[in-house]
């Protein structure tokens, strides 16, 4: 049989699928994310015949996947958000891709160094790559589409936090990089780290977004409302901007995260009322669903297929405690003060939800340098990541249902 051809039907199956899995789970009062992982599981398990979907086989095929989704996904999360950006209405998102993320990579990498025995630079790999509350698997947590004109403290926190954190947990995997290089050639690497991979790179990202926000604003809302004939209304501007902002930023050595989303932000913050908003989230939000899915299956097929088997009971107890005692203590401390009642808290902070954007760090920072234990790397994260679908996946219908609280939010934030 023809492998190739298998893959395309069994593809177009899963983008068919993804048309109306979403009803079934809801339905369910469970995320589709778990469907499509057991789907996975069982074609992998009946099957010998596709290519094995192993990270560590194909390492550079899962950056680059992730790194696709992930961007897409950043973008959809950036252009869905109602509440106006300035930094009294976005406290909660920046206390927690401060305090919070801090917190979890501190003291992941420590657990990590000291309970699981990993070499210090692969725990602050392996922290710095599961800090990240992720953006393409937490769609059941967050806000809706945009322009509904409702929206709660909990799924805006918990939307705006995943797009700023996938970029800011960066410079900590870079730092795990440089100690990596360091360990083999014993140059200095702080000072570097902390002038390049921090401080330029992060205000690159947000210099690079900003501005071509600012371009596709002029481009696609000014001109056409002085020149009828520059109209265009198509929804694939989301994601060719997606592409660009991107490239760009790469290109000028910027984190390309950062300027995804806040290119995103800037957009979204433009006319918010305005129809066209929804008109690109649809779009971007339907290509993200086909990529999620199908990365999903091939995640499932991973598990099948055994990056589970270098996980023992130290590492295993170590992804619980960080999936139900440490991000949720972190997340928690980082909202003492907010004025958000406890509900709403421990909502934001029990879903951190860990996915595709642990894949990108890990599979980018093994590609990047030696480390030790990557076996036992991936095996922790996809652990951690499968406790999170299952777990976040299966209460968050509910549990968000129960804490909301619909507002009206006015065009001004």
């Amino acid at each position: 049989m023809d492998t190739y051809i298998l893959s395309l039907a069994i593809i177009g199956f899963i983008g068919l699928a993804v048309s109306w899995v979403p009803t079934l789970a809801q339905f369910l009062k469970i995320s589709y994310s778990i469907v499509f992982l057991l789907f996975g599981v069982v074609v992998y398990s009946l099957t010998d015949i596709f290519p094995w979907p192993s990270p560590l086989r194909n390492e550079s095929f899962t950056v680059h996947l992730s790194e696709l989704i992930v961007i897409i996904a950043l973008m959809g999360t950036g252009l869905k958000i109602d509440r106006g950006f300035n930094f009294r209405n976005w406290n909660v998102p920046f206390r927690l891709i401060s305090v919070a993320m801090l917190l979890s990579i501190g003291s992941l990498a420590f657990l990590g160094y000291w309970w699981a025995g990993l070499p210090l630079a692969s725990a602050l790999l392996l922290a710095a790559s599961l800090a990240p509350t992720d953006p393409v698997l937490a769609a059941d947590v967050q806000v809706d589409e945009p322009n509904k004109g409702t929206e709660d403290p909990t799924r805006f926190s918990l939307t705006a936090e995943a797009g700023l954190n996938d970029g800011m947990a960066f410079p900590f995997v870079w730092m795990a990089v440089a100690m990596a290089a360091a360990a083999q050639t014993g140059d200095p690497w702080f000072g570097k780290w902390l002038v390049y991979d921090l401080l330029y790179r992060v205000a690159a990202g947000v210099a690079m977004g900003y501005g071509t926000g600012k371009a596709v604003i002029y481009l696609f809302f000014h001109l056409p409302a002085h020149h009828k004939l520059l109209k265009v209304r198509e929804g694939m501007v989301a994601v060719s901007a997606t592409l660009l902002v991107y490239g760009l930023t790469e290109l000028a050595q910027g984190y390309g995260f950062i300027a995804v989303f806040i290119a995103a932000i800037t957009i979204r913050n433009h006319e918010l009322k305005h129809q066209y908003h929804s008109t690109l989230h649809t779009f971007i939000d339907q290509v993200e669903r086909i990529l999620l899915s199908v990365i999903l299956v091939l995640f499932g097929g991973s598990l099948a297929t055994g990056i589970l088997a270098p996980l023992t009971w130290e590492m295993a107890l170590l992804g619980l405690g960080f999936v139900f005692v440490l991000r949720p203590l972190s997340g928690f401390i980082s909202l003492i003060g907010t004025g958000m009642n406890l509900p709403h808290k421990f909502a934001v902070s029990f879903f951190g939800i860990r996915g595709v954007g642990s894949f990108f760090y890990l599979s980018f920072g093994l590609k990047e340098a030696e480390f030790e234990n990557a076996p036992q790397l991936w095996a922790l994260t996809a652990f951690i990541v499968l406790v999170s679908i299952i777990v976040h996946g299966s209460t968050a219908p509910v549990i968000i249902q129960r804490v909301r609280q619909p507002k009206v939010v006015s065009s001004g934030g």
